[in-house]
Parts: structure tokens; sequence; C-alpha cells
């Protein structure tokens, strides 16, 4: 089979790869479809690897056919050769066929395109993770989401919308705002007009503190905009896109009850990772298929143009979800 391995020229490409042989708990998907997620940057400058186990290539979510299961998946009953699933990956879901763990897979919400359900298990996942599991987030609380024309953020704003939080975003610039329009959030922070740190002063003196900060950037700005949070604020680092190093005011943390807390979907266990799946197919789904949440699909590109899509990711430029789509399947 196929798939997107990084050559020696720097760039990714379209490359013969063995075929991936199943375990007994795990099926075979053909894959129609795969999304970009920022680790795959990081993957691809050497900082993200793929968990032990998991193929060389890129890819952590995808959409597509089960055609082989596993005899341990056979015996379960639950899944089938022929059924529409989407999944998530520790890696290798940028190739023509992929082996998955049954318990990481979930079915297609009713009315989503293969494209759509590509961009669904690990962003949603780690919007469920941030949100919820990690954030604690209740209805009425104020969340602010850095980046908010990410894919990630696409997700994270609808999502905490639903469940009832009011949401304040960043952006880099007007062109960027007005793509997000779609999303509604309630406060859209241009960072070329508008400094973060006396936003998020004038919302504490207003009586409607940032109580989640979901946090991509990381930077000087996390240590400036800390001390501003709402009492027991929780500031959630998933990455580090502006800069791993910044000041922080430790006795404004303590005094105030803020927490800051580090955290991954890629790191968990499968054992951890099934039961978050599972969890969103019974409080997630119902309001994908309601319309509530959906995702927001920027650009597709066929899986051959792997690096050009790496490279819209880079520039900063798309507002949502990129993803690829392999030839002769149904997306």
């Amino acid at each position: 089979m196929h798939a997107v391995l990084m050559g020696n020229d720097g760039c990714a490409h379209w490359t013969e790869v063995p075929d991936p042989v199943i375990k007994d708990d795990q099926v075979l998907v053909k894959v129609a479809a795969a999304a970009l997620n920022r680790a795959d940057l990081l993957q691809r400058e050497g900082n993200y690897p793929p968990p032990v186990g998991w193929p060389a290539w890129f890819g952590l979510e995808a959409a597509g056919t089960i055609v082989e299961v596993g005899k341990d998946v056979e015996a379960e009953g639950k899944w089938h050769v022929g059924d529409k699933v989407t999944a998530l990956l520790g890696g290798g879901g940028y190739a023509e066929y992929v082996a998955v763990p049954s318990g990481m897979l979930m079915p297609i919400p009713k009315g989503l395109s293969m494209v759509e359900a590509a961009a669904l298990p690990e962003v949603y996942g780690a919007a469920y993770l941030f949100l919820f599991l990690e954030g604690k987030l209740q209805p009425g609380e104020t969340l602010l989401v850095q980046a908010g024309a990410s894919g990630l953020a696409s997700v994270l704003i609808p999502m905490a919308k639903a469940f009832g939080a009011r949401v304040i975003t960043t952006v880099m610039n007007a062109d960027l705002a007005k793509a997000i329009e779609h999303l509604h959030a309630d406060r859209v922070v241009d960072t070329s007009k508008e400094s973060l740190k006396d936003v998020m002063k004038e919302e504490l003196e207003a009586g409607h503190g940032v109580d989640l900060t979901i946090d991509c950037l990381g930077g000087p700005m996390t240590g400036e905009c800390l001390p501003y949070m709402a009492f027991d604020g929780r500031w959630i680092m998933i990455a580090t896109l502006a800069g791993d190093i910044g000041n922080i005011d430790m006795r404004m943390m303590y005094v105030r009850g803020t927490r800051l807390i580090g955290t991954t979907l890629r790191r968990r266990t499968s054992e951890a990772k099934a039961k978050l799946l599972s969890d969103m197919v019974e409080l997630i789904w119902p309001k994908i298929e309601d319309g509530s949440i959906r995702p927001t699909i920027f650009k597709v590109f066929p899986i051959q143009e792997a690096e050009a899509a790496h490279q819209l990711m880079y520039s900063g430029k798309s507002a949502g979800k990129i993803v690829l789509t392999v030839e002769d399947q149904e997306v």
C-alpha cells in the first residue's frame, strides 16, 4: 500500500510501505479521508514521535470502511466488515489502510460525509478532554480559546457554547476574525489591535472573568494573562507555538487559586482513549447529528498533496480543518 512519509528532501511524499497486519483485537480500515492536526507538523519536525506500536507515517484521525476484523473483534460482535467508521489513531492515518484497535473506533454520526467524519476523532476527542475532563467546564462559565481560527478552535467554540458557556477567542488579524464569524464566539480579540491582557482585565472587572483557558500558544503572553483569570480559574496548556518560556507570577496563582495544567490526548493509554471515545459517542454525537455542533472543513486535498496541505497549515491562513482524501473512496 501507500502512505505519506517524509523524504530525504524534507518534504512529505506518497510512498510505498508494507501492508498493515491486524492483531486479534484490531480491525483493518480502508481509509477514505484523513485530517491534519498541528501534531503532524510537530512530528515532521522530530518533536512528537508516534507512540510505540504505531506506524511512522502521519495521521491521528481517519474515516473509512472496515475490510477485516480480528478474531477477538469478531467474537465480540460490535464491529463488522463493511461498517463505516471514524477512528482515533496514534499514527498511520495518511495511508490507504490502517490497523485500528477496536476501542479506537466510533460510528460515523448520521448525516456526515467521510471528509467531515475524518475531522472528528482527534479534535473532538481533544476538545472533550480539554473542556470537560481536564477543564471541568460548567454552564455559565467563560472560556478563552487561543488561536480561534485553528481546527481545534472550530470545535472548542461551538462545543462549549452548546453546553452553555460564554466564549472569548483570539485571532491574529481582521481577515481571520471574519473567517470564524460562523462559530459565534461571544467576543473575538484581534491581537493585532488589542492586548489580550487588557481584554482579560476588562472582563474580570466587568464581573465575568475567564474561568477556563485552552492555550496552544504559550510564550510570554501566558504569564502576562494568568493574573487576570477569575478565581479558581483553570489554564490548560496543550502546545507552545509562540514559545516554550514565559514569566509567571506564582504568588498571584495561589492567591487567586489558579491551576496551570499541561495535557495532551496522544499520550493517554488506549484504555483511557477508548473510555473517552465511548463517552463522546453518547454525549457529543447527538449534538453533531442535530446540528448543534458541526466540523468546519477549510480545504480538502488529495492525499498525494499532503505536502501542500502541511504548508497551508504552517502558513496560519486556514480557518478550520484541512482534510486529505484517498482516490476511489466514497467521501
